[in-house]
């Protein structure tokens, strides 16, 4: 898997200093104004800043490949009229044409822009792109401008074509969903890289509060480590601690929405971590329904449709939720954040 150090440095418009890898088709992280556009600016030569790979080279020397928010489609133009653009030559037709075939738009090549869908506007510009045979692919919020419903299958198929190509891709998003596609997971918060690593880590094991937020994690509560546990708003909470953790210690606990389990009546309750309410809302989102359950923790849960269809709960309903020791993750207490 093709690898890239990146070092920047910026002051105008944010101040940000980030170093950290490209693995292949890798995801950066960052909550909206964080300065992610000003980075993919910079690495494609388009701001002034200090840093490598490309440092000093100006923007059309630069070996680089920029998708912007608005994917930049010339309107008046075919698509191959828009991957043609940038060619030079007497074959720059039959080029455009080539390049709409390796990303599966040569059937579409005659059409304009506003003809198009947004994944296959994307894959236009993904062509532009392509034509200056890039060392480094820049996306800006691919998720922006597609339809939330075919959101992720569009994607899936974006992410899997960049790999075919075997282009060192970053693409920056405050979208937690496109993390799961990444081979490469980077978080950026407050001028700086968090944590970096395989998504399936980073995602499970966010190194902060501040991390764990902006890959989806709904539940978060400042808490004290006591024996056995944690101890969050009264309750107490039991789970295997790290080595870090030290009696007495400020940290957060954490469980994401589709991790809070509401308890079968037909069953034995579990040992442990069992917290009875009341079912504030229920309402459906996709596939799932989203929940607000007030308890001795307030928490958000989201339930798969084919529970929902087993225990027919209903907003108003008392009902006893489990938070499964595996399921409970704990990050230092940050004192910024009031603990």
């Amino acid at each position: 898997m093709a690898l890239l150090e990146v070092h920047y440095r910026l002051n105008r418009p944010v101040r940000l200093e980030a170093r950290f890898r490209v693995r292949g088709f890798t995801v950066l992280l960052g909550q909206s104004g964080a300065g992610k556009t000003s980075l993919l600016k910079a690495l494609a030569g388009l701001l002034p800043a200090e840093g490598t790979p490309f440092g000093g080279l100006p923007p059309e020397r630069r070996p680089v490949g920029y998708l912007p928010q608005d994917l930049a489609l010339f309107p008046h133009m075919t698509a191959w009229e828009n991957v043609a653009f940038p060619l030079k030559g007497r074959d720059r037709k039959a080029r455009a044409l080539a390049l709409l075939e390796r990303v599966g738009l040569l059937e579409h090549a005659h059409k304009r822009p506003g003809e198009l869908s947004g994944g296959q506007r994307q894959r236009v510009a993904l062509a532009r792109a392509l034509a200056r045979k890039p060392e480094l692919l820049l996306l800006d919020e691919p998720t922006s401008a597609l339809d939330p419903l075919t959101k992720h299958q569009v994607l899936a198929e974006l992410a899997a074509l960049i790999r075919r190509e075997g282009l060192p891709t970053l693409a920056v998003s405050h979208d937690p969903e496109l993390a799961g596609l990444a081979d490469w997971l980077v978080v950026l918060e407050g001028g700086r890289i968090l944590q970096e690593g395989p998504p399936e880590e980073v995602l499970a094991a966010p190194h902060t509060a501040s991390a764990a937020r902006l890959l989806g994690f709904e539940n978060l509560f400042p808490a004290r480590v006591v024996e056995g546990g944690v101890e969050a708003e009264g309750v107490r909470l039991h789970l295997p601690l790290p080595p870090w953790a030290r009696p007495g210690g400020r940290v957060y606990v954490g469980v994401r929405a589709a991790e809070v389990i509401v308890v079968r009546e037909d069953r034995p309750p579990p040992p442990e971590n069992v917290l009875e309410g009341l079912l504030e809302s229920l309402y459906p989102q996709g596939l799932a329904y989203r929940g607000r359950f007030q308890g001795p923790l307030a928490l958000t849960l989201l339930l798969p449709r084919h529970v929902q269809a087993r225990l027919h709960l209903a907003p108003g309903r008392r009902i006893k939720v489990v938070l499964k020791p595996r399921y409970l993750h704990l990050m230092p207490g940050e004192a910024e954040e009031g603990l």
